[in-house]
């Protein structure tokens, strides 16, 4: 194996020196070579944006820092997918595009000194306006995009289009393996296109109060594996993406093929999330065996009307989550990033299915126990005209807190306001549901609340701490729906409330709903 130690090429890493040119040298080198290790030792590297080439690994050892400069206009324009347009942005701070057989790897750290990139998102926030020589240069490359898209980023007018920290875009055979990426610009870490990906063993870290401070982005790729991983991040920290609306459907490359195990999760605005730029499709993909602690939501699925596209065939078993506000949520009507102008993507009744319909359907969930969660237990919400198919939720333990104080909130951004604080699961536009060895403890309320839901089977739906005059199931609106359990065996009529119009469609202990009287 051929080495190429930075510090041969001039490479410092006195955490003063710019040793861009040396690091750019030890890579050209390498190339120039056939291929190899491109090596950074210990010490504390100031460097501008890495290009890396195929057939190569950067090794980054332990003790070694690469800290990267935030001089904006030292990142060039490059062709990329931001925030699920293909358009034109600054370049990534790590960057590979058509590349095969490429890994970094190794015990060190990447810091993407984040902080400056961070400010004027804020600012952009405000009101304020904000321009580069590289903004100006970005905004005549997208003028076309610009002018089609009526969209709600905030970036978008200016063209301050953050970059990752790492970006890998159409290349195969990729592996990163043990490293730290922290602090990064943008999302954190962004595969897109790209097919056969390993991730092993990696720390994603950003502060809580990064703007769009995702961990790791896997954005229409095919064949990834994702274990031994930890986040602890300012937004989502593992979400699967596959391009955003007309752009996303016209590219409609999914992502597919996703394993993700034995991971932890600290902090976050979701566990692992699906979507919401799911346009391109998101299927065949199983999550096992990870701890999410104090991450907003745990498992959750977002899209709306205006993405289009399908969440399909996906597993979720051996989850251990604690002091979430929801633990699963399932929201087909997510509010943001949407044309607001647009009447009918707002439209709490039903409308035409078109290509712009999203699809969220066979998902199989398992074995998920929660604890001191605040919000809801479970939150699924799909649309009037298309809801979530084929749902099934087995062997689930959720215990809602107990703190009189709690004020909850949203379980998710739906357009109708809907505020909880330690309630049960509540399902809305559901078509195919099993519930079946479910265990929730509310704060308040029933365990379980369906409306507007068809073909469910609940099965021993239980609670330890019934509160008094509260049924444990709650129906409304539904139709095809049975019941049965031992406790719905022993409490009888206590057990559930039916509306009137749905008691002909209900079957409790095998037998058609009715009151005693």
């Amino acid at each position: 194996m051929i080495f190429y130690n930075v510090t041969i090429y001039g490479a410092k890493g006195d955490g003063v020196t710019d040793d861009t040119e040396a690091i750019v040298a030890a890579i050209e080198n390498c190339e120039a070579g056939g291929g190899g290790t491109v090596y950074i030792p210990a010490g504390t590297y100031v460097t501008g944006p890495i290009n890396l080439r195929s057939n190569m690994t950067l090794y980054v050892d332990a003790g070694a820092t690469v800290l990267f400069k935030d001089d904006f206009d030292s990142y060039p324009t490059v062709k990329t997918r931001w925030s699920g347009y293909e358009c034109y942005g600054f370049s990534p701070l790590i960057f590979g595009d058509g590349l095969q057989n490429v890994t970094i790897k190794g015990e060190g750290c990447f810091d993407g000194q984040g902080e400056a990139w961070w400010k004027v998102n804020r600012r952009l926030r405000k009101g304020e306006s904000f321009t580069t020589v590289r903004t100006k240069e970005i905004t005549r490359l997208n003028h076309e995009l610009i002018g089609l898209l009526n969209t709600n980023l905030v970036e978008w007018e200016s063209q301050f289009l953050r970059p990752p920290l790492l970006q890998f875009i159409h290349c195969e055979h990729v592996k990163i393996e043990g490293i730290t990426l922290k602090n990064s610009p943008f999302w954190n870490t962004h595969l897109v296109y790209c097919n056969d990906v390993s991730v092993h063993g990696v720390t994603f870290k950003n502060p809580s109060n990064t703007p769009n401070g995702d961990g790791f982005d896997i954005d229409s790729c095919s064949n990834v594996r994702i274990s031994n991983c930890h986040f602890d991040v300012g937004d989502d920290c593992l979400c699967l993406k596959s391009g955003i609306n007309e752009d996303g459907r016209r590219v409609g490359r999914p992502t597919e093929n996703v394993t993700v195990t034995n991971c932890t999760m600290q902090r976050g605005h979701g566990g692992v999330v699906f979507g919401s730029e799911n346009s391109g499709g998101i299927r065949n993909v199983t999550v096992s065996n990870c701890v999410f602690i104090g991450t907003d939501r745990g498992i959750r699925f977002k899209t709306n009307r205006a993405r289009g596209g399908y969440i399909k065939n996906i597993l979720v078993n051996n989850i251990y989550m604690e002091d979430v506000f929801c633990p699963l949520t399932i929201n087909s009507f997510y509010r943001h990033g949407v044309d607001e102008t647009d009447e009918t993507i707002n439209s709490l009744e039903a409308i035409p299915i078109s290509e712009k319909t999203p699809i969220i359907e066979h998902v199989q969930i398992s074995h998920v126990t929660a604890k001191n969660c605040r919000a809801a237990a479970v939150f699924i919400y799909g649309l009037p005209e298309m809801p979530v198919k084929d749902i099934s939720i087995s062997h689930l333990t959720i215990e809602m807190t107990n703190d009189p104080e709690e004020q909850g909130g949203e379980p998710d951004m739906v357009k109708e306001a809907i505020f909880m604080a330690g309630e049960g699961v509540f399902c809305k536009y559901v078509d195919g549901m099993v519930l079946d060895r479910v265990r929730i403890e509310t704060r308040q309320g029933s365990a379980v609340k369906l409306e507007n839901a068809s073909d469910v089977e609940i099965e021993s739906v239980t609670m330890k701490r019934v509160h008094k005059n509260t049924p444990i199931i709650q129906l409304v609106k539904v139709r095809d729906v049975s019941v049965d359990g031992r406790q719905a065996r022993a409490m009888s009529d206590s057990y559930i409330q039916v509306d009137e119009d749905s008691k002909e469609k209900v079957l409790v202990c095998g037998d058609p709903y009715q009151i005693s009287v």
